[in-house]
């Protein structure tokens, strides 16, 4: 078996794996940092590595937080009757597509290539996106990646996988 089949057995089941407390005390100090932040390396880097990533100049990762729950609408203008005065409804996308659309909106230099779920706790959820620097000239001369030189915004295009998912394309 492979090192990357090992680590992704821990991650199935991660509190059992990396104990309940240290497992919180991660989850408290992710909830310091942060909504976008660049991180060094993977921390999930079997699942990383499945999704595309090189450790190469011109790739990134970043890891995000979105809220859980509800969305929230403004305020009518209106006057309505009480039964008709809800504010709160939910998105018709995923909470990762979302995250990764935030992430493109953030670094308007560089593409999605993929994300993946890190943790939760109530009120948030932490994703890593995989981040390609279109315009890098490692990009450009790597075969298996220049492909991704061409294409501008794919995750407002529902591209990425989760958008596919979300579209209904994937299962």
């Amino acid at each position: 078996m492979s090192m990357y089949k090992y680590v992704k057995t821990l991650w199935k089941k991660p509190k059992a794996h990396f104990g309940t407390e240290a497992w919180k005390n991660w989850l408290v100090e992710l909830r310091s940092r942060p909504a976008f932040e660049r991180i060094e390396k993977p921390t999930r880097l079997d699942r990383a590595r499945a999704l595309g990533y090189k450790a190469k100049q011109g790739i990134f990762v970043i890891r995000g937080s979105v809220s859980k729950g509800t969305t929230k609408r403004p305020k009518f203008t209106g006057g309505r009757r009480p039964k008709r005065y809800t504010r709160r409804g939910t998105p018709a996308k995923s909470r990762q597509s979302i995250i990764e659309m935030r992430a493109s909106r953030k670094y308007p230099n560089s593409e999605v290539l993929n994300s993946y779920w890190v943790g939760e706790d109530g009120k948030r959820v932490w994703y890593e996106i995989i981040m390609v620097d279109r315009d890098h000239p490692a990009i450009k001369s790597d075969r298996t990646l220049s492909w991704i030189t061409t294409k501008k915004n794919r995750v407002a295009r529902g591209l990425t996988s989760s958008g596919k998912k979300s579209r209904g394309l994937v299962r």
